[in-house]
């Protein structure tokens, strides 16, 4: 072999031997000749460790090459499928038959590009195929994980997950822009959505309910910005937010004869406090006799009683046209005989039908508003009233929320990333020109662990209820040890 690299004079491929100068025995250079003619023992290996962030950085750099030749593989694999796959059959063939289609091709095109895969990368990358066609492609994996919260895509580079209330970035990325804005078309497409430069953001729901929110260039400046907050499959009951520790036994007793009761719930809190979360668990204590209709921008209450209507809001066209907006659902819903009216979150005009509905006979209906505290809740009613150019005075304004609401539950995620129901605040009339209220539940904070896990309890302010006359006209004959404050 290597005969192209063989000389000419020598047809046996030998190399010519070195040409050496003779020297004399008597010459002084003879002794450090002799000496660096005679045979040298092996030099002892020195073996020295890199450092650890070497170490690391290699590897770093070695995993993220990898991942980047198996992206470029999939990409041209991606192609192929989509060349040799009969699309309008994908709806009528399972997913055994479509997963050993897309194996029989990829072997092919691997051996048609001369690429050697292991078998657990081989695997890896049939299961990637398989998302890009029938999934929403690398989202799929952590759209399946049950431990994620939430989703946030900064551009097709950067891909952070929530888990316990705690942000982590990811290795997950998408191949570049075009195949991020394909995956977010892909998925405002099966609603019946649309996003481009003149329609730049769009709301939409994934076929699970989770909720998801796009915004993409030119108003997304580094790469498109993909939010999804996940549908939690499992419905989290009282018992269970009770063992999590979201609030106590004494305060779900509280909550159950206050929704029983009919009493008008608001729901304040942060984002990502679990307002819905809770919103839900107060609507497992409506008995099934009563006819609910909820509404919402993107449907995300899953109520378990009988009798329940669901709406959604609709935003306008291509034309600007046929917009449904959550007012125009409330409106339509009183004319729909409710005993209950739930309105997913309050953010616009709409709170002047919901506080009318409360106050026009359609008692124990709830809705969620964003607020850090019950007090921020009352004024932030307010300001969407006078957004809504209703001209009515401060007094009337007030009297009109006073008269709706009866109790405000606060709910907060802490700098821990625990969610807590923070306090339970009633709305008891109106002293002069300010509402009156009053605290029945707080949770106090009262240190931090090493760990940075917060350190509280939940416990009673000692005053009784407004409403406790009430409860006993219904049949809740709460004990009075559950307004007595901790020592």
């Amino acid at each position: 072999m290597f005969s192209r690299f063989r000389k000419p004079d020598h047809p046996n491929g030998a190399a010519p031997p070195p040409r050496v100068s003779p020297i004399e025995p008597g010459n002084p250079a003879h002794a450090v000749h002799a000496a660096a003619a005679a045979p040298k023992a092996p030099p002892r290996a020195r073996v020295q460790a890199l450092p650890k962030p070497a170490a690391q950085t290699i590897a770093v750099d070695k995993e993220k090459k990898r991942r980047e030749r198996l992206s470029g593989i999939k990409l041209e694999l991606h192609k192929r499928l989509l060349d040799n796959l009969n699309l309008a059959a994908l709806e009528h063939a399972t997913e055994a038959d479509l997963r050993s289609e897309i194996a029989d091709i990829s072997t092919e095109a691997l051996q048609e590009m001369s690429v050697v895969l292991t078998k657990e990368e081989r695997t890896s990358l049939h299961q990637e195929l398989y998302d890009e066609v029938m999934g929403l492609g690398p989202l799929e994996p952590l759209l399946k994980d049950d431990t994620i919260n939430d989703i946030l895509v900064n551009g097709p580079q950067q891909i952070f997950v929530e888990r316990s209330g705690k942000l982590e970035l990811t290795t997950v990325t998408f191949k570049d822009e075009r195949h991020l804005l394909r995956i977010i078309d892909k998925i405002v497409s099966a609603v019946g959505r649309r996003v481009d430069e003149s329609n730049p953001y769009v709301d939409a729901r994934l076929a699970d309910g989770s909720r998801f929110n796009a915004m993409v260039p030119p108003i997304a400046v580094d790469g498109s910005l993909v939010s999804i907050r996940k549908f939690k499959k499992e419905k989290l009951g009282i018992p269970e937010l009770v063992k999590f520790g979201a609030f106590t036994e004494e305060m779900a007793a509280y909550l159950q004869a206050a929704v029983a009761c009919r009493l008008n719930v608001i729901v304040s809190g942060g984002t990502g406090s679990g307002k819905t979360t809770t919103l839900n668990a107060l609507s497992s204590f409506i008995d099934n006799s009563e006819r609910i209709l909820t509404i919402e921008d993107t449907a995300e209450l899953q109520l378990q009683q009988i009798h329940v209507g669901r709406m959604e809001s609709r935003p306008a066209n291509v034309e600007g046209r046929g917009a449904v907006t959550q007012r125009d659902c409330l409106r339509n819903a009183l004319r729909m005989r409710p005993d209950r009216i739930i309105v997913g979150e309050t953010r616009g005009d709409e709170v002047i039908d919901m506080l009318q509905a409360m106050n026009t006979g359609h008692d124990g209906s709830m809705t969620t508003i964003h607020a850090n505290s019950a007090r921020d809740a009352v004024s932030r009613l307010e300001n969407m009233i006078a957004m809504a150019g209703i001209e009515m005075p401060i007094k009337a304004v007030r009297a009109q929320i006073a008269s709706a609401v009866n109790l405000v539950v606060q709910a907060s995620r802490l700098q821990d990333g625990s969610r807590r129901m923070v306090s339970i605040t009633e709305l008891t009339g109106m002293e002069g020109d300010v509402i009156s209220m009053q605290e029945v539940f707080r949770y106090e904070r009262l240190g931090l662990e090493p760990s940075g896990k917060i350190i509280g309890r939940f416990n009673a302010t000692g005053v009784r209820s407004y409403y406790a006359d009430r409860f006993k006209q219904w049949g809740y004959n709460l004990p009075p040890e559950i307004y007595e404050p901790l020592p």
